[in-house]
């Protein structure tokens, strides 16, 4: 490039790499993380991009998941939530189906939850997804949550009966 009267040449930021090969190793780099991060997401064989398991896939490989990270969805079991104030944590069940539909409650998982600070929506009966780990405690397992997420009750859902029928009048 020439040189205008009054100013001097700077030299280039890239030393000298053509601008194609700057966009190809950028290019490059963009795709290793890609690679990287997909096949950290490989676990057995199967891809792990799966937003949440319910409690009866988590339950069933349980002994394989001890100690890593997993989201688990559910159900909070009427009256299981224990506030502990001291320890400032809450404990409370999670069960597969949900407790308003009048089935059994079948097995339940004990999460242990390191603060007090539950969603709004947190409550008997509420749908849940838990953030955490699994570990074995005095031959208890425990889930120790990191996060607790409560989902919004659907307001739009059809009732039941006659009134989700409409009615023609002549």
């Amino acid at each position: 490039m020439p040189e205008t009267p009054g100013r001097e040449a700077t030299p280039s930021p890239s030393g000298g790499l053509p601008k194609g090969l700057q966009i190809a190793l950028g290019a490059g780099a963009i795709a290793l993380l890609l690679g990287w991060w997909g096949a950290s997401q490989l676990q057995g064989g199967a891809l792990s991009f799966q937003y949440f398991q319910d409690l009866h896939e988590f339950q069933a490989q349980a002994t394989q998941l001890v100690g890593r990270s997993v989201r688990v969805h559910g159900y909070v079991a009427e009256q299981s939530i224990e506030r502990d104030l001291e320890a400032k944590r809450v404990r409370f069940r999670v069960q597969n189906d949900p407790p308003h539909g009048g089935g059994p409650v079948g097995a339940t998982l004990t999460v242990v939850y390191a603060s007090l600070e539950t969603p709004d929506l947190f409550k008997d009966g509420a749908e849940v997804v838990v953030e955490g780990r699994l570990v074995m405690r005095e031959g208890t397992a425990i889930f120790e949550a990191h996060n607790v997420m409560a989902k919004c009750p659907s307001k739009f859902e059809a009732r039941a009966g006659p009134a989700a029928e409409p009615s023609i009048e002549l």
